[in-house]
């Protein structure tokens, strides 16, 4: 993303004129919108799979510490119940 950004400063009004008359010749004033909302749906979607993403792998490192804690309390409760071993 940030080159984007980086793209953009660098293009002067006088490039953005013909950029967008180009757009407008090629694909004529009818299909612009069209071609507007496909791209927001597709930009949109692109951004739910990232956060999916990322909640997923929250999830599992949050998962992964719970099976880190649960397994401490099984040892601390394995040792509280063993006769032979001193309490700490």
């Amino acid at each position: 993303m940030p080159c984007i950004i980086l793209f953009l400063q660098s293009l002067g009004t006088g490039e953005l004129i013909v950029i967008l008359l180009f757009v407008l010749f090629f694909f004529g004033s009818k299909k612009i919108p069209e071609l507007a909302r496909g791209l927001g749906k597709g930009m949109r979607e692109m951004k739910d799979a990232a956060q999916g993403i990322e909640r997923e792998i929250k999830e599992g490192v949050s998962l992964d510490e719970e099976k880190k804690m649960i397994e401490e309390i099984k040892r601390d409760v394995k040792d509280g119940l063993d006769p032979e071993k001193e309490p700490r």
